[in-house]
């Protein structure tokens, strides 16, 4: 089942003993918490790792001004960039310099399609990163919802094994690169 950022907040709240909400906005210590602490630790969370479902690949449009420094051409990167994975050109999404300079990426290529991660809608979580961000939130959630540190403490520690997990999981739907060349090999024939 899909979970919305209500959701996610609510299972969280739940884990620290606190009251589910329905909305940001119902008035509660509880959502004030949620609302201030929930687009952070996500982003957080989803920059943390090359998740396979946040990959995105897009051509950047190509800006009219061109950088001071270093770099001939800047382009403008997509709303919901998070972190970027490599730069490429003509058709590759990897093998071109760069560097990103506040919201824009600068190289030398006339056109540049980057990979990178995005933030995808809250229903296209996958349950394994579902139940790393309810953790994670829980962890953060604690303090100012109980004042508990040692509880606190062990929220952090149980969030840490569940990004772990979710890591491990998203690794495992990945095709794994094999050699391609392999000098050892060639030196025995």
């Amino acid at each position: 089942m899909a979970l919305t950022a209500i959701g996610l907040c609510g299972r969280a709240l739940i884990k620290v003993g606190a009251t589910a909400i329905a909305s940001f906005d119902d008035g509660s210590a509880e959502a004030e918490v949620a609302s201030a602490l929930y687009g952070p630790a996500r982003d957080g969370l989803l920059s943390a790792n090359a998740w396979s479902f946040a990959t995105v690949q897009a051509s950047l449009p190509r800006l009219a001004v061109e950088p001071v420094a270093d770099y001939a051409n800047a382009f403008q990167l997509p709303a919901d960039f998070l972190r970027a994975l490599g730069a490429g050109g003509d058709g590759r999404g990897r093998g071109v310099g760069y560097r990103i300079l506040g919201r824009t990426l600068h190289c030398d290529s006339d056109r540049v399609t980057l990979t990178y991660i995005g933030r995808p809608a809250e229903e296209d979580f996958p349950a394994f990163f579902d139940q790393a961000l309810i953790a994670r939130l829980a962890a953060e959630f604690c303090i100012p919802l109980t004042e508990s540190s040692s509880r606190a403490e062990l929220l952090a520690s149980l969030a840490e094994a569940e990004f772990r997990r979710a890591r491990q999981i998203d690794a495992q739907q990945d095709n794994q690169p094999g050699f391609e060349d392999f000098t050892l090999i060639d030196a025995r024939s």
